[in-house]
C-alpha cells in the first residue's frame, strides 16, 4: 500500500471533456498521477435524467475509490458537478471537487460590465446550480445561462471546426452576444475545444473562461490544506479508462491531451 499522500487523483468525464482538466492537473502538479474515466460509452450526460446523471457519478467514484484507491476525485462534468456534487461528498469520505464554483470565480473577476455569459449542456442549464452557486458566492455581476445542445456531440466526433459548428455556435450564442456579456464562461468541459469557434462568433472583446486551470489550483490547495500533496514525483504513469471503445479514446484523447495519453484501458459500468 503507497502511503496516503502517494495515492492517485481521479477524474471523471462522460467523455474526453474532462481532459482540459486533466491536462490542466498534470502540468500544475507534476509529482501527482492521474487517473483518468471518460464514461464515453453514456455520452453525453447532458440530455440525461439527473438521476441517471448521479447513479452513473456513484458509480464511477465508487471504481475509482474502491478499486483504484484514489485519495480525491474531481468531477470534471459540468452536468456531474451540477446534479452530483452533493450526493458524492455524502457518500464518500475523501475529498471531492467540481468545476462550478472555480469558473464561476474566475469568470467573477475577469468581467468588466458585470454581465456574465455561461453555456453548458442541457441538463447543467437546466438545474440551475450556476444561478444557485453564484448566489451562494455572493456574486454581484448578472449570470445569464444558455444551453447549446449539440456541442459535445460535435467535440467527441473530433469535429471542432467545421462550417457546421460555426452554424450551430451562431445561432446558439446570438442571444448572449444582443446581451452583451463582456465574459463567457464555457461551463462544459468540452467547449474549451471550440474555444476558437465560439470566440469568432462572440467577438474579440469577449474573454473566454475555461474551469479547467482554476480547478487545478483548487486541487493544488485542496492537496496543501489536508496535507495529501505526494512528497515525491510518482514514478508510474498517469492512466485513462474509457467505458467505450478503446482504440477512438486512445486516437482522439491523445489529439486533445497529449502524448501522455497513448494507451487506454477498458472499463465496464451498469449491468
Amino acid at each position: 500500500m503507497p502511503f496516503p499522500n502517494n495515492r492517485p487523483i481521479g477524474v471523471f468525464d462522460s467523455g474526453f471533456g474532462g481532459l482540459t482538466v486533466a491536462r490542466a492537473l498534470i502540468d500544475l502538479l507534476p509529482k501527482e498521477q492521474i487517473i483518468y474515466v471518460g464514461d464515453s460509452s453514456r455520452y453525453p450526460y447532458g440530455p440525461r435524467p439527473a438521476s441517471e446523471v448521479r447513479e452513473f457519478s456513484v458509480e464511477i467514484v465508487e471504481h475509482l475509490v474502491n478499486i483504484e484507491d484514489v485519495k480525491m476525485v474531481v468531477v470534471a462534468c459540468n452536468t456531474a458537478s451540477a446534479v452530483a456534487l452533493d450526493e458524492l461528498r455524502d457518500r464518500f469520505d475523501i475529498p471531492i471537487l467540481g468545476v462550478i464554483d472555480p469558473g464561476l470565480r474566475s469568470a467573477a473577476r475577469a468581467t468588466r460590465n458585470g454581465a456574465i455569459g455561461v453555456i453548458g449542456t442541457v441538463g447543467t442549464i437546466a438545474s440551475g446550480a450556476y444561478q444557485n452557486h453564484a448566489r451562494r458566492m455572493k456574486i454581484r455581476s448578472r449570470v445569464h445561462c444558455f444551453a447549446c445542445p449539440g456541442f459535445v456531440e460535435f467535440v467527441e466526433r473530433g469535429d471542432i471546426n467545421s462550417d457546421q459548428v460555426h452554424v450551430l455556435a451562431e445561432r446558439l450564442l446570438d442571444p448572449l452576444v444582443d446581451l452583451g456579456v463582456d465574459t463567457l464562461l464555457l461551463g462544459c468541459t468540452h467547449y474549451p475545444f471550440l474555444a476558437r469557434t465560439i470566440a469568432d462568433v462572440m467577438g474579440r472583446d469577449v474573454l473566454l473562461i475555461s474551469s479547467a486551470e482554476e480547478t487545478a489550483f483548487d486541487v493544488r490547495a485542496m492537496l496543501e490544506h489536508t496535507d495529501l500533496a505526494a512528497t515525491a514525483r510518482s514514478a508510474r504513469a498517469h492512466r485513462f479508462l474509457s467505458s467505450g471503445e478503446v482504440d477512438w479514446f486512445v486516437e482522439m484523447g491523445r489529439r486533445l491531451l497529449g502524448p501522455e495519453l497513448d494507451h487506454a484501458e477498458q472499463v465496464v459500468f451498469g449491468h
